[in-house]
């Protein structure tokens, strides 16, 4: 988005939503803007916006009582066939439109069809001519059926169009990459990939922790607190967790921290071991919160952290590289 005015602090109001609302949206987010959304019906992204407090909804917003309004432009109509289709599996990065790889931006900016999630760059969207599709996933919430969205790849691939499908960090690292390139290739669509930047490393990078350092930690353990310890659906060995001796990076483990972290706890783990929170990483929002190992479950709650958020556990969580 460019605009001829500094909107910085100013009230924005969209008078619509599109599927390239989230784009603008998330375009003003970045420039400073406070943003409202006026209407009646929103994109699953938006509304994830709106749930996480980072934008307003307002059905019956005057536009006089705001400093700019805006309407975004009309959908893309499909762009037709190019020949032979396939899809592009493009991680994103962690929301910052910056931390995209060159490949990604070019696979991007060429692509006829983008299906994205709604931590992907979603800034990056702004301008493209290629049909935008929102299969984004609110935890607990809204979201698209994983099935449904392997048919939506396979059938726009399948009219001979090219398909972006844009996610948040990396396809790879508990973004069902590997799902949905083996329904791509088992209807006989043809599947590339592209490596993003994932919040795995990302998030205590920028909060100014890395994830190993001599004499602290010689490795990192990466893992999905989705489901939480005990649960029948998880098959994650905690007690072995809490004793590698590795930096632990819980993903996706904001509802489940405080039970994660009383299994640690009692499998020995030192209550008093460093931890930090980051949520937003790498977004105008971002928050950290640091609190010992027996309390950070406590202060993410009080403080109000919510996905999607990044929880570091261990010796490293405990520098300042500020």
């Amino acid at each position: 988005m460019s605009l001829d005015v500094d909107v910085a602090g100013r009230q924005v109001l969209i008078t619509d939503c599109t599927p390239a609302t989230i784009a603008t949206i998330s375009s003003l987010l970045a420039a400073g803007a406070r943003v409202s959304v006026r209407a009646g019906e929103l994109t699953t992204s938006v509304r994830d916006l709106v749930e996480r407090g980072l934008i307003a909804h307002v059905p019956d917003a005057d536009p006089a009582a705001f400093d700019v309004v805006l309407k975004t432009r009309a959908v893309a109509a499909p762009a037709p066939p190019s020949g032979r289709g396939e899809v592009v599996l493009v991680g994103g990065g962690i929301g910052d439109p910056d931390l995209i790889t060159v490949a990604g931006l070019h696979e991007l900016r060429s692509a006829e069809v983008v299906v994205h999630d709604r931590l992907a760059p979603l800034a990056l969207l702004e301008g493209l001519s290629a049909e935008l599709i929102d299969v984004g996933k609110i935890p607990r919430g809204e979201f698209t059926p994983q099935e449904r969205i392997n048919q939506v790849l396979i059938e726009h691939a399948a009219a001979g169009r090219k398909v972006v499908r844009l996610k948040g960090g990396d396809s790879f690292v508990f973004g069902r990459g590997g799902e949905e390139w083996l329904a791509c290739a088992e209807a006989g669509i043809g599947v590339r990939t592209v490596p993003g930047i994932s919040s795995a490393i990302a998030a205590a990078e920028l909060a100014g922790v890395p994830v190993t350092h001599r004499g602290l930690s010689q490795g990192f353990t990466v893992v999905s607190g989705h489901v939480a310890p005990g649960d029948p659906r998880g098959d994650l060995d905690w007690a072995a967790l809490a004793r590698t001796g590795t930096t632990l990076v819980i993903l996706m483990g904001v509802g489940t921290l405080p039970k994660i972290c009383a299994t640690l706890i009692e499998h020995g783990l030192s209550p008093d071991t460093p931890a930090i929170t980051v949520a937003d990483a790498g977004l105008p929002s971002m928050r950290t919160i640091r609190a010992p190992l027996a309390e950070i479950a406590a202060t993410v709650e009080r403080e109000g952290l919510g996905a999607p958020a990044v929880t570091i556990i261990g010796a490293v969580a405990g520098l300042r590289l500020e």
